[in-house]
């Protein structure tokens, strides 16, 4: 009886650490929400202080300022812990340009998925529009992150703020 006890026991504890050990594993293999903070930020200074002449480079043509709400939903390399081993981030964005309308409803944006490099300079990549744009982006994107790219913002929260921004930024612009 007292083997069978221990047995169990030992068991019982052994289970509790295999559990506890997978648990931590594959919460270790998602970014933290710190990251995604940092990331999120990181891109949105990226875009918002982009000069005219670069965002024509992508697309973009016009004299204004740009407010930018950005979600991050990848990174390369995947498994990344820390801004500093961020190379490429991939993100949902969303960008308004002051000056054509105060309002942000009325502004002229673009959106969706893109591809920074956290470098000197920062390189941004946005697939052209268009006929075509499901592959475009697909080239883009890593193919881990297609079904992410393709989404929808999961947390308003980021263009609640771009919205705000906007406002203070169109308000200051009169």
């Amino acid at each position: 009886m007292i083997r069978t006890r221990r047995g169990l026991v030992a068991a019982v504890i052994t289970l509790a650490g295999l559990t506890l050990a997978g648990v931590m594993f594959f919460a270790s293999r998602q970014p933290s929400s710190q990251l995604n903070e940092e990331l999120a930020a990181q891109v949105t200074r990226v875009l918002e202080q982009a000069s005219p002449d670069e965002h024509h480079a992508h697309g973009h043509s016009f004299e204004s300022r740009v407010v930018c709400a950005v979600e991050p939903f990848g990174t390369e390399p995947p498994g990344a812990k820390a801004l500093v081993e961020v190379r490429w981030v991939y993100a949902r964005h969303m960008c308004a340009v002051t000056g054509v309308s105060p309002d942000w409803a009325a502004s002229v944006r673009a959106s969706g998925p893109i591809a920074v490099k956290i470098d000197i300079p920062p390189q941004i990549r946005v697939p052209e529009s268009g006929a075509g744009y499901p592959d475009r982006v697909r080239n883009l994107i890593p193919k881990r992150y297609h079904e992410q790219a393709f989404a929808e913002f999961s947390d308003d929260s980021a263009i609640e703020a771009a919205r705000e921004r906007f406002a203070q930024v169109s308000q200051t612009a009169r």
